[in-house]
C-alpha cells in the first residue's frame, strides 16, 4: 500500500536557501543540527577543532608558536580572523538567512501579489531552487575546487612569502610544515569551501527571483511602501551582510599581515578594498534589480490608471467649486479639499 504523503501548498511556501544540502545532511546526522538549523554554537565548535586546534598543536609541537619563524603562529593575524571570526560568521550566518528570507518567499503568495493562477509557477520555482540548493554533485564539485584550485591560489597569491609557522624556507623555495599541511589542505579548503558555497546560494537567490520576476505579479503603483507592494523584499539585504562582514574581516586580516610583516603599505590596497565593496555590493542588491521592469511596467500604467482617476476629481472638484457657484456649503473643513490633497499624494 502507498503511503506517500503529498505536500501541501502551505508545506511548499516553506522555503528555506540554507536548510537543505549535503553538508547540512551531514550535520544533521552527526546531531550538530536540528531541523530549523538549531545549535549552531556546536557547528561553530566542531569547525575551530578542526581548523584551528590543530594548528595550535602542530605549531606548538613544531616550536612556532611564538618564536622561531618571522611570522609565528599565535602572531598571525590573518589566520586567527579566517578561522575564528570569519568562518564562523560564515556558519552563523546560515541561520540569519534562515529566519528573514524564509517569510519573504511567503509574502509573495499570502499578500496575493502572485496570483492564484500563477501559484503553480511560483512553487516550480522555489522547488527548482531547492534542488540545487540540495545537489550532491555541486557541493562535492565545490570541495574538490576548493581542495584544488582554491588551495593553489593561496599559495600562489595569499600565503606570505617569508618564514612563518606553515611554510620555511628551504634554499629557494618554501617548503610547508607540519601545521602547514594541515592548513593549506584541510583548513584552508574547508574555509573556502563554506565559502563558495555561500557564492552557489546567492546565485540560487538570484536565480529564483529572476523567475519570480517572469511572472504576472500583481504590484499597486499607490502601495505605500513605494515599491509597488515588494517594499518587503528589501529585508532580503539584511540577511547576507554577516557574509559580507565575514569577507571584510577575512581581507582586513589579510591586509594587516602584509603591512605588520611584509612593509607593505595600507594604501596598496584601496583598489582590492574598493573592488570588494563593490562586488558585494552588486551581489546583495543586484538580484533586486530583476524588478525593474516590473516596477517601471506598474509606474507606467498607474501614471495612466491614476490620471484618468484624478482628471475625473479636478474636473468635479472644479466644476463644484471654482464654476459651479456653490454658495449653500462652506469650503473651510469640506472633505473635498482633503480628497484632492490624498489624491494628488496618490
Amino acid at each position: 500500500m502507498n503511503t506517500t504523503v503529498k505536500a501541501s501548498p502551505d508545506d511548499k511556501l516553506d522555503f528555506s536557501l540554507v536548510r537543505g544540502g549535503p553538508l547540512f545532511q551531514l550535520f544533521r546526522r552527526a546531531h550538530l543540527s536540528g531541523p530549523a538549523l538549531e545549535l549552531v554554537k556546536f557547528r561553530i565548535l566542531f569547525i575551530i577543532a578542526i581548523t584551528w586546534v590543530p594548528l595550535l598543536l602542530l605549531s606548538a609541537i613544531g616550536g612556532h608558536l611564538l618564536g622561531g619563524p618571522e611570522l609565528p603562529f599565535l602572531r598571525d593575524i590573518e589566520a586567527h580572523v579566517r578561522l575564528l571570526i570569519a568562518l564562523p560568521v560564515l556558519i552563523m550566518a546560515e541561520l540569519a538567512v534562515h529566519q528573514r528570507l524564509q517569510p519573504v518567499m511567503r509574502t509573495f503568495v499570502e499578500s496575493g501579489i502572485v496570483s492564484a493562477e500563477d501559484t503553480p509557477k511560483f512553487l516550480a520555482a522555489t522547488d527548482a531552487a531547492m534542488r540545487l540548493r540540495n545537489s550532491v554533485p555541486i557541493e562535492l564539485a565545490l570541495l574538490v575546487f576548493a581542495a584544488t584550485v582554491g588551495h593553489w591560489v593561496w599559495r600562489s597569491n595569499v600565503a606570505v612569502g617569508a618564514a612563518s609557522w606553515y611554510a620555511v624556507p628551504d634554499g629557494a623555495t618554501m617548503h610547508l610544515t607540519l601545521a602547514g599541511y594541515w592548513y593549506g589542505f584541510v583548513s584552508i579548503p574547508i574555509a573556502q569551501f563554506i565559502l563558495f558555497r555561500w557564492y552557489l546560494r546567492l546565485l540560487i537567490w538570484f536565480s529564483l527571483l529572476w523567475r519570480v520576476s517572469r511572472l504576472e505579479l500583481r504590484l499597486v503603483p499607490t502601495h505605500p511602501d513605494g515599491a509597488g507592494g515588494i517594499g518587503f523584499l528589501g529585508m532580503s539585504t539584511l540577511a547576507f551582510t554577516s557574509i559580507v562582514f565575514a569577507q571584510g574581516a577575512g581581507m582586513a586580516g589579510v591586509i594587516a599581515t602584509r603591512v605588520l610583516y611584509q612593509g607593505q603599505e595600507l594604501m596598496s590596497f584601496r583598489a582590492n578594498v574598493a573592488g570588494l565593496i563593490g562586488f558585494f555590493v552588486l551581489i546583495m542588491l543586484g538580484p533586486l534589480l530583476v524588478f525593474s521592469p516590473n516596477l517601471a511596467r506598474t509606474k507606467r500604467r498607474g501614471l495612466i490608471e491614476y490620471g484618468t482617476l484624478a482628471s475625473t476629481y479636478v474636473t468635479a472638484f472644479d466644476k463644484k467649486w471654482l464654476r459651479g457657484g456653490l454658495k449653500d456649503e462652506a469650503l473651510l473643513g469640506s472633505a473635498d479639499v482633503q480628497s484632492l490633497a490624498d489624491l494628488a499624494n496618490s
